[in-house]
């Protein structure tokens, strides 16, 4: 796989009023490197009533999602999830 990197990994947020938008990210890689699964939640905007869905990122993988550059993204508890804005190519 290869990963077009634009911008340094942080760290995601972990509650709603703190959620990434990875500075306006298309495309996000995040990796969940603990032993402990998380829920990520993507929202249209930084509030419970914005949620548009949420999913479990498995210990120890890592996931790449495609959101809205406005969408922001936040997990469930922890500071063990990292993400990271990246660029794709379809061909």
């Amino acid at each position: 796989m290869i990963i077009n990197v634009k911008a340094d990994q942080i760290t995601v947020p972990n509650s709603v009023g703190a959620g990434s938008s990875f500075s306006e990210a298309a495309v996000v890689r995040l990796a969940n490197p603990s032993d402990t699964d998380r829920v990520i939640t993507v929202s249209s905007v930084n509030t419970n009533a914005g949620k548009i869905g949420t999913f479990t990122i498995l210990a120890n993988t890592t996931e790449i999602i495609e959101k809205r550059p406005t969408d922001v993204v936040h997990v469930n508890a922890g500071t063990d999830v990292l993400g990271v804005k990246v660029g794709y190519n379809i061909s």
